[in-house]
């Protein structure tokens, strides 16, 4: 099962501790790291794919809801953490995914990260999507490529099948297994069902999917090398 990698902020170090025990105690998420300062915690969110933070509000050097506008809330999703209530309209306006009044239960914990989209965690065998009310539970062995199309993304099936969602390729590729490989700034495929290169387009049944420059060589290694 793929799971949702974490960090924690929080200048406390008994709150960080016990963050991190809720997190460790859930086989689904993941502790990359904890920091005291959020500072400290960019380059982190910067250089890595970061699915849940877990931001306390009151610190010394910057306030987690000032620090919460510049973390792009599409690729990591906030649980803000803290013993104000008081904040927790700030912390909504700023979409965050839940709001924690300390102490923080393991109950209370668990209800914040079952928020998360579920159409967003891929296991071993399948993927659910959400589109719009509906729910899909497809097959990954079964898909075809993924298309972005702006705010959205397109899924292709080899039976003709297209499921359109509300999500983000890039935080959608590295949820999914290694046999899906992203190709292009718009396109993932499933490696499995590619047939050849033709020029800059790689062959998928009867579809050519264009490969970026920027992808070319890595679609070469991964691909057609024997």
């Amino acid at each position: 099962m793929h799971k949702l990698k974490c960090i924690v902020v929080d200048d406390e170090e008994l709150a960080r501790g016990l963050i991190k025990t809720y997190i460790d105690t859930l086989e689904y998420l993941e502790c990359v790291a904890t920091f005291e300062s959020p500072l400290e915690a960019l380059t982190v969110l910067k250089s890595s794919k970061i699915d849940l933070l877990f931001l306390d509000i009151q610190m010394p050097d910057i306030k987690g809801t000032e620090f919460a506008e510049l973390i792009d809330t599409t690729e990591t999703r906030i649980i803000f953490t803290t013993a104000y209530s008081e904040y927790a309209l700030k912390g909504f306006e700023l979409n965050a995914l839940d709001y924690l009044v300390k102490p923080i239960t393991f109950k209370r914990f668990l209800s914040a990260v079952e928020k998360f989209p579920k159409s967003e965690i891929a296991t071993d065998n399948y993927l659910v999507i959400k589109s719009g009310y509906d729910l899909h539970k497809v097959l990954l062995v079964d898909i075809l490529y993924i298309e972005s199309d702006s705010e959205y993304v397109n899924y292709y099936f080899e039976n003709g099948k297209k499921i359109m969602a509300n999500q983000s390729l890039s935080k959608l590729v590295a949820s999914l297994p290694d046999y899906f490989l992203r190709v292009h700034r718009s396109y993932i495929v499933n490696k499995h069902k590619v047939t050849g290169l033709k020029g800059r387009d790689l062959l998928l049944s009867e579809k050519q999917i264009p490969v970026s420059d920027s992808y070319y060589d890595i679609v070469k290694k991964e691909l057609f090398t024997s």
